[in-house]
């Protein structure tokens, strides 16, 4: 049998991986008409009591990740409620789940800020809008956990909240990029009307303290460091949470003046 001539042979060229864009934006108008709905109707009139507190702890100014634990649909009503545009001034943008962009409230996010994020494959798309958020010093939104879990457990972090900060600080060291670990607790596992949810927003991280060793063993320290974090202020609510199943509806919100 003859053998094919090599010389003759075609190598094929691997074809260049299409990276779909993700953009994400805010409609003024509705985020105003929803932040009021919410603080008026939604929370006061859906959970028997809603708390906030360590608003203060939230930066004023330059690229800030909020990392709060993620326990529910309802927590895209309750961090923007906490730590939303009328409590800080900033308009917040959200990486959220490809499943949880769906219906009604995939149609209410993406308008909020929102835009998607496949947990079981990430897009490069979707990285590179988050880097590009970070660095017009703005406020990015990501669930660390990477999924919703109804219990009292903080379960083990993605890397990606951490290589996402680490790219934007070791690329612009001067734009100071802070991670600040959000504790979310409802009165019940699994979230209903009358219950209760508490809010606790906890010191900020300086990713500019995870930048000397490489890449990889950086972002597996602030992931470990951001988890402990995690745990420590969602440890703290432990008692006090299971006392909002029965509270009397609520509408102050301890904290800085607070909204959505």
């Amino acid at each position: 049998m003859t053998q094919p001539d090599p010389s003759e042979q075609t190598i094929e060229t691997p074809k260049p991986v299409k990276v779909v864009p993700v953009t994400s934006r805010v409609l003024p108008w509705l985020a105003s008409l929803g932040y009021k709905v919410t603080k008026y109707l939604v929370i006061p009139f859906y959970f028997g009591k809603a708390e906030v507190t360590g608003q203060e702890n939230i930066p004023a100014t330059g690229p800030v990740i909020l990392a709060p634990t993620h326990r529910s649909r309802w927590d895209a009503f309750v961090v923007p409620h906490a730590a939303g545009q009328p409590v800080t001034g900033r308009d917040l943008r959200f990486m959220v789940s490809a499943d949880e962009m769906k219906g009604w409230q995939g149609w209410f996010i993406s308008r909020m800020g929102g835009f998607p994020v496949d947990t079981r494959n990430p897009g490069v798309g979707t990285f590179r809008h988050g880097v590009e958020v970070l660095r017009r010093g703005e406020v990015l939104v990501i669930f660390p956990e990477g999924g919703i879990y109804q219990d009292k457990d903080v379960h083990p972090l993605k890397t990606g909240l951490a290589r996402i900060a680490l790219q934007v600080e070791s690329s612009q060291p001067e734009l100071d990029v802070k991670i600040v670990p959000i504790s979310v607790r409802y009165g019940s596992s699994v979230p209903h009307w009358g219950c209760g949810v508490k809010i606790h927003i906890g010191s900020p991280i300086s990713v500019a303290d995870y930048c000397s060793n490489t890449p990889k063993q950086s972002a597996k320290k602030l992931t470990a460091d951001l988890e402990a974090a995690l745990k420590q202020i969602d440890g703290c609510e432990v008692e006090e949470v299971d006392t909002l199943q029965a509270a009397p509806p609520l509408e102050k919100v301890s904290g800085a003046q607070s909204s959505f």
